[in-house]
């Protein structure tokens, strides 16, 4: 008998925990289910600036207007055993993915990426944090993680 295939287990990663995260665990949650992929998905930050903080309302504003719910959402900083729970921690930027690499146990290392990096075809590796600009900002914010979780999804399916 074969033993169950657990669920993936993925963890978005910014600075504050408070935009482009959790952008990023609304969309990929919504995109996962309507692909029809069981995976477990939380969003963190590399600074506890926000703790208990709901996201930022624009980047909540933003997502609504594209049917993405950021319901039950809270700030959090990531915590020294999420890098045992998830199997893939993708930062928005190379600078939270230096943090991370800092204080992540060497073993679990190789589960840490780029968001980005799901999107061959695009001209950046990182999400611009939106935060100090305009609600164009957002939109662009979201536009890169609709795309980047479309290729997280199939590379998942694979």
């Amino acid at each position: 008998m074969m033993p169950p295939i657990l669920p993936p287990k993925v963890l978005f990663i910014c600075l504050g925990n408070i935009c482009r995260s959790p952008t990023a665990e609304a969309v990929f949650r919504a995109r996962a289910k309507s692909a029809g992929l069981d995976v477990i998905i939380d969003s963190a930050g590399t600074s506890g600036w926000h703790i208990g903080e709901p996201p930022d309302h624009r980047s909540i504003e933003a997502g609504e207007m594209r049917g993405y719910s950021f319901a039950g959402q809270a700030s959090r900083k990531v915590i020294r055993a999420d890098f045992a729970k998830f199997d893939y921690i993708l930062a928005m930027d190379l600078k939270n993915a230096a943090a991370l690499k800092k204080i992540c146990p060497e073993n679990y290392i190789s589960r840490i990426g780029l968001f980005l990096d799901y999107v061959p075809q695009a001209k950046i590796s990182e999400v611009p944090d939106p935060y100090y600009g305009d609600g164009d900002g957002f939109t662009k914010v979201l536009d890169l993680i609709e795309q980047a979780s479309d290729g997280l999804i199939a590379a998942l399916k694979q």
